[in-house]
């Protein structure tokens, strides 16, 4: 397992709205995902952050084995969870749904890196805190992947003990947003992203100006507002979201900038948090419906020169 993002360039800035923010239109939304808690299964969390540290709630670290220790030692995951959940402050930046609480799930390690194993220990970690388990975690966002394919019914006849974990997962009332993959190919054949029945795949979006209608600059990925000439697509794929150069939090009390469907998919991850605000008791299949249908559409804000069918971007205002 490897986390799917690029790194571009570090940056310190005062308090802004992300471009990110800005195309999903999270920055005028009227939801914040109060009271909503989501699972950042990633590299760990820096708590301390001070964009971060007063929405996390818990964490546990599958990496190194069980204990307490769920930092950070990477800074992917600390990226992921500011764009999920950043505070609304005098600081820094601002994530989708800034009032969600956060998990801190680490199954890769300083470089990155993880096993199958890790993984699943993750995503049972986070059952038994979802719902039907008595627990406050509805989301979850995984934001790494590696080569592999579905069979459309929960790992039963491919032995897939990873899907079967994310379906059970789903069970217990967590809804699964996952990383399309940044190797500009068919994302069913990497997992989790293929693994249609379970989660909600997230493929990414180049936007320069955090505006709709291509009027932006061209990216260092592709035009604004067309595909990231990175990112997965396909079939499996259900929505697109900002992916290119964005800016989130960064170990240290830091701020950076990544590419990657990584960047990506904490995006939706924060919509289902402010879809799940207003339906409490949605299951993944509504909350992944609500979301497209709620998407843009082609040709209403972007285009699609590489004719990759794309999927509706993420648009949040309204929810």
């Amino acid at each position: 397992m490897v986390p799917n993002a690029v790194v571009k360039a570090l940056a310190t800035p005062a308090q802004e709205v992300p471009s990110g923010i800005r195309r999903v239109r999270a920055d005028v939304a009227s939801r914040k995902g109060t009271g909503v808690h989501v699972a950042i299964i990633d590299t760990g969390i820096d708590t301390s952050h001070p964009d971060l540290a007063a929405n996390i709630a818990g964490g546990f670290n599958c990496s190194d084995g069980p204990s307490a220790a769920f930092q950070d030692g990477n800074a992917h995951g600390t990226h992921v969870a500011g764009t999920v959940a950043a505070l609304d402050n005098s600081l820094g930046v601002v994530g989708v749904a800034p009032q969600a609480k956060l998990w801190a799930v680490r199954v890769l390690d300083d470089f990155g890196s993880g096993s199958d194993a890790s993984v699943i220990c993750g995503i049972d970690f986070v059952t038994s805190k979802g719902p039907a388990n008595g627990g406050p975690i509805k989301v979850a966002n995984m934001s790494l992947g590696r080569r592999g394919v579905a069979d459309k019914a929960c790992g039963t006849q491919n032995n897939d003990p990873m899907h079967a974990a994310i379906c059970r997962s789903r069970d217990a009332g967590v809804t699964y947003v996952v990383a399309a993959g940044n190797s500009a190919s068919d994302a069913s054949t990497f997992v989790p992203a293929a693994y249609a029945d379970a989660v909600i795949t997230v493929s990414a979006l180049a936007d320069s100006d955090g505006a709709p209608l291509s009027a932006g600059a061209v990216t260092e990925h592709a035009a604004d507002d067309t595909f990231a000439l990175f990112s997965n697509f396909g079939s499996v794929v259900d929505l697109a979201a900002p992916g290119a150069a964005i800016l989130s939090t960064s170990p240290a009390a830091k701020y950076r900038t990544l590419s990657g469907t990584s960047m990506a998919s904490p995006h939706v991850a924060g919509a289902a948090a402010l879809f799940i605000q207003v339906n409490p008791t949605a299951t993944f299949q509504q909350v992944r419906d609500g979301l497209k249908a709620r998407g843009e559409r082609l040709g209403q804000g972007h285009t699609d020169p590489f004719s990759l069918d794309f999927e509706p971007v993420l648009q949040v205002n309204g929810i």
